[in-house]
């Protein structure tokens, strides 16, 4: 087994209310983002440090996780503009059109939500250099 992960969270678990009509929409602005979906059954699916699961998954509690504001890294103002057309595509609904935003120089935004009403942005900050993709984890 293999994990890439960044610095801070190690995962994020979202309860939705129509796992078909998530993993629709997730699987098209994870495709333009260029993250695969790292597997699924039934009553979930994963990508990266994102944990969808229905409602009746033994991963949930039985309860909706309630909405929550997840932002999505891009590696430029092109694949945000994707992200946003894709998303639309795939069941999202329009928050905040690609654009500039004012939180610093640079800041490309697009804002949709999700099924389940979740705000979630892909957001792309400027020409950068990494050290490296992620962090390598093998068991």
């Amino acid at each position: 087994m293999e994990l890439h992960r960044g610095r801070l969270i190690d995962h994020v678990q979202l309860v939705v209310s129509d796992l078909a009509a998530s993993r629709r929409f997730y699987e098209a602005v994870f495709k333009v983002l260029d993250v695969p979906i790292g597997g699924s059954a039934e009553d979930y699916f994963w990508a990266d440090e994102l944990f969808v699961s229905s409602i009746d998954s033994r991963a949930a509690s039985g309860q909706l996780t309630g909405r929550h504001h997840l932002a999505f890294q891009a590696k430029d103002r092109a694949m945000v503009d994707a992200f946003y057309k894709a998303g639309l595509d795939g069941g999202g609904v329009d928050n905040g059109a690609p654009g500039e935003r004012p939180y610093h120089p640079g800041y490309y935004a697009a804002f949709l939500l999700d099924p389940d009403g979740n705000n979630i942005e892909a957001v792309f900050h400027g020409p950068a250099n990494r050290s490296a993709a992620s962090v390598k984890i093998t068991f």
